[in-house]
């Protein structure tokens, strides 16, 4: 009779062992890959949730090829805090700074983002914002735009204001106003209004100059229309948006009883044509 094989104690538990061995050996390879993706997914999560301020302020200052700057930015993209410079672009020297700190929160939506953005010193209540990214660019929409500064704050954005040196106030008004780029073009929907009012400029004794209005008009072509509400310098003109800059003519002249007064102010603004200044921007 043939001998069966004689089976030891520990047998049938090694094997077992080297079977639990063998399986686990893929689980924990496929465990590994997904903590590792998990960890890295946790990570550029962390990384977008904590964003610092500077990278929205970075983005800012491209956007508007360096004339509008958010400086000392603190906190994060997503609630922050930082101080609004207006400058004539990258090249400038000339730099306008806001009174007061511009704060702002943000929130992710399914088609973008929302957010507020205050300003103590400029804005009576908060700007409700909304931000659609799009193929090739972006689209942002303001409600209730109310802004009031300075006249001074406009010597920021270089030729000819820095000269001007204007003085008084600006209201800027919109109830809906809608910026979109498209591949480095920029395109307005909506109306809005800018009143100056009290102006008057450093290179004039006449104190104040008049009261004045412009109002943009958004679509294919956004244009300008500026008028002249009250005051010795009068003022005309409009403009329009071609391609990603603005051009703009006008008129300047005095009333009667001012034309002496003015007239140093009226040969700088603009080119003389008998007793009006012609202006020519863009």
């Amino acid at each position: 009779m043939a001998r069966l094989p004689k089976i030891t104690r520990n047998a049938l538990p090694l094997r077992a062992s080297a079977r639990k061995a063998t399986l686990a050996g893929p689980a924990a390879a496929r465990y590994g890959r997904w903590a590792w993706l998990g960890g890295v997914s946790g990570a550029l999560s962390a990384l977008v949730w904590f964003a610092p301020a500077a990278w929205l302020a970075a983005g800012v200052a491209h956007a508007s090829a360096g004339q509008v700057q958010i400086a000392d930015a603190r906190g994060s993209v997503w609630q922050g805090s930082g101080q609004l410079l207006l400058t004539g672009g990258v090249s400038s020297n000339d730099v306008a700074v806001l009174p007061d700190r511009l704060q702002w929160q943000l929130w992710p939506t399914l088609t973008g983002l929302k957010g507020t953005v205050l300003s103590q010193c400029c804005s009576p209540a908060p700007m409700q914002l909304q931000i659609k990214p799009q193929w090739g660019g972006g689209q942002l929409d303001i409600r209730e735009l109310k802004i009031n500064l300075p006249a001074e704050i406009l010597a920021g954005l270089g030729t000819p204001w820095n000269t001007l040196s204007p003085q008084g106030k600006l209201a800027l008004r919109a109830d809906t106003l809608a910026v979109q780029w498209i591949e480095g073009r920029a395109l307005f929907n909506g109306n809005a209004t800018l009143d100056m009012t009290d102006i008057s400029s450093r290179l004039s004794t006449l104190r104040p100059l008049g009261d004045y209005r412009l109002s943009m008009m958004g679509g294919e072509a956004p244009s300008l229309q500026l008028q002249t509400l009250q005051g010795a310098l009068q003022l005309t003109g409009s403009g329009q948006w071609v391609g990603s800059r603005m051009r703009f003519t006008g008129e300047a002249s005095a009333s009667p009883e001012r034309e002496a007064a003015l007239a140093n102010l009226l040969n700088i603004i603009g080119r003389r044509q008998g007793n009006k200044s012609l202006i020519s921007l863009g």
